[in-house]
């Protein structure tokens, strides 16, 4: 099994697939390896690759918070932030006065329609609602809140977050301007083994590509950790491989080295054999 991360690691920075790597991931699948994608986005936003690419398979999303099929017949998997530390951030970005956008029921939501709420959901093509209370909607628990702010804010912001909450919660960086709490269960790792054991894969047999610290889980606990070419350093120092970049087709290439290119040896070797 290949889980693929989407923003910095499938898409390029047009958020792209290439051709090339769409047809690789096709040859694979037909190869009988299940691919699927592990992102950070809402699954309504990974859908929507996963019918480009044509695979059918469970999604790891929302950083793992929640794993469901493509045809959103089966929620597989699902952790939520608790009604009270969904409260707190609400609390906490109102007091610092930082962007705050909340996820439940596959919905988007912010306070304001600001410039930030409207460029993210542009660039990941999902709609969203205003609720001038988030407080409201925190009494159910959130899939994911995700903070935008600039990088050293953010930072202060992460340090703090993990002071108040502990092992409560799962707070990392998706990009330099995003930081993502959910459920301590909702990491990629964690979503990825439980998908695993659904299909009967075990975890050697795992192969985990990602370019950012939200996918440390993810490449540390699969059988094989790819980190991208264009990889934040911490990832790449925890990574088994580095491929190219997310520009250079590096999943187009990781896909070519560890699962077309020894595919075709175990068939030429069958064939000399028979």
């Amino acid at each position: 099994m290949i889980a693929i991360d989407l923003d910095g690691t499938l898409l390029t920075d047009e958020l792209l697939i290439s051709p090339n790597t769409v047809k690789a991931i096709q040859k694979a699948v037909e190869m009988g390896t299940i691919v699927t994608i592990a992102t950070g986005r809402m699954f309504p936003s990974a859908k929507q690759f996963a019918q480009q690419l044509g695979i059918n398979v469970p999604l790891i999303t929302y950083q793992g918070a929640i794993i469901k099929d493509v045809n959103e017949k089966e929620v597989m998997y699902e952790r939520l932030i608790p009604p009270d530390i969904a409260q707190k951030l609400v609390d906490i970005a109102r007091e610092k006065k930082i962007h705050l956008q909340v996820y439940q029921d596959d919905i988007l939501y912010g306070e304001l329609e600001n410039d930030k709420l409207i460029s993210y959901a542009e660039e990941v093509m999902v709609p969203y609602t205003i609720e001038s209370d988030l407080g409201k909607i925190a009494r159910n628990g959130f899939t994911k809140a995700l903070f935008i702010a600039e990088p050293d804010c953010l930072e202060i912001l992460q340090g703090e977050l993990r002071i108040l909450f502990g092992e409560r919660a799962h707070i990392a960086k998706s990009k330099e301007t995003y930081l993502e709490v959910t459920h301590p269960e909702a990491n990629k790792g964690r979503a990825l083994l439980h998908l695993a054991k659904k299909l009967g894969i075990d975890r050697s047999e795992i192969i985990g590509i990602g370019d950012n610290h939200n996918d440390f889980e993810l490449i540390t606990t699969a059988g094989l950790g790819i980190a991208m070419g264009n990889a934040v350093n911490e990832l790449k120092d925890s990574a088994d491989y580095i491929s190219l970049t997310n520009n250079e087709e590096g999943v187009l290439h990781a896909i070519e080295k560890f699962i077309l290119e020894p595919m075709s040896v175990t068939i030429e070797k069958e064939v000399v054999k028979g």
